[in-house]
């Protein structure tokens, strides 16, 4: 799917002049291609129709592409990968019931010499479906640097918000584990953890990214530009001190979820074995008559049952004060 944006300057009614992106249907200077999930004439129109280096297009459609910054000095076009957060699909999941989270691949490129902006993806992207909407304030398709901001500074903040709905699942998750460890709510925690890993990872790469964008040097940034990009910076940041506290809560947790477990197995244990210990005796006396030795009343049923009896009973009363129940 490819679709055309671009912003116009209108004035209101009172007088006041706003900027406003909306769709086109024809290809000009100044717009904002949106490339979605392309075809193979889709790509072909990429690389030969707008000239875009082939190497940038299959870099933006690789689905394990990290977050980083490229320049072709030949052709004067910048590459811009950042991973988005986004749940994981219940298709790629193997148990439905686990909500697991994801990144993916957000590449914009810029064509400096035909004053396009151009972003690819495989999957539609909430930040891209925020600027199509017009719920990015502010956005203006003529000025890319400024647009690339205010894409970060959006990607950023969706991670606080996917980081903070892990935390409150994660405490759901935990109050449910200390009533009963079940295997479900124990498969949950290891959802968080490997959502936790994937945004750790991705979120380092993407502070990468912003500190080289930062330098001036590729994406070329107008002093207004500065103050937006240390709100990023900050953002980013602040993401990543936060899924640094989460992972560690999460381990320590797990950690604690274990020894909890070989506790209660050792209990389990440890009363099979008494339990054990207290049914061996009826067998023992019972095996003494069943031998070829004379044995005291052997004629009789009752010594020997009271005799296992009493056996049993001092063998649970030396249990219950011994150490070994405590």
């Amino acid at each position: 799917m490819i679709e055309f944006f671009k912003t116009t300057v209108q004035e209101t009614p009172e007088g006041t002049a706003v900027t406003k992106t909306d769709r086109v249907n024809h290809l000009s200077e100044g717009c904002w291609v949106n490339v979605v999930a392309p075809t193979e004439a889709e790509r072909a129109w990429l690389t030969q129709d707008l000239g875009i280096v082939e190497e940038f297009v299959r870099s933006a459609l690789d689905d394990e592409e990290t977050s980083h910054v490229d320049f072709d000095e030949d052709t004067n076009q910048v590459l811009v990968i950042v991973d988005c957060p986004a749940v994981e699909e219940q298709a790629d999941l193997e148990d439905p019931s686990i909500v697991q989270y994801d990144t993916h691949p957000l590449s914009m490129i810029f064509l400096r010499d035909s004053d396009l902006c151009v972003t690819v993806s495989l999957r539609m992207d909430a930040t891209v479906a925020a600027a199509t909407e017009g719920r990015l304030r502010g956005m203006d398709t003529d000025h890319h640097a400024r647009m690339l901001l205010q894409f970060l500074l959006h990607i950023s903040q969706r991670y606080l918000v996917d980081l903070r709905s892990i935390n409150r699942q994660f405490r759901e998750n935990e109050r449910k584990l200390r009533s009963s460890l079940r295997n479900t709510d124990l498969m949950k925690m290891l959802g968080f953890e490997k959502s936790l890993e994937y945004f750790s990872t991705s979120l380092k790469g993407l502070d990468t990214t912003i500190q080289r964008i930062g330098y001036g040097r590729v994406v070329m940034l107008r002093e207004d530009d500065r103050d937006l990009l240390d709100d990023v910076d900050i953002e980013v940041r602040q993401a990543i001190e936060m899924c640094d506290i989460y992972s560690s809560i999460l381990e320590e947790t797990m950690e604690t979820f274990g020894s909890l477990i070989n506790n209660n197995l050792n209990f389990t244990m440890r009363t099979l074995a008494v339990i054990t210990l207290v049914l061996s005796m009826p067998t023992m006396v019972f095996s003494f008559y069943g031998m070829n030795t004379p044995l005291p009343l052997e004629n009789s049923w009752i010594f020997p049952f009271i005799l296992a009896v009493a056996l049993s009973i001092l063998s649970a009363i030396w249990l219950k004060f011994s150490r070994m129940m405590r």
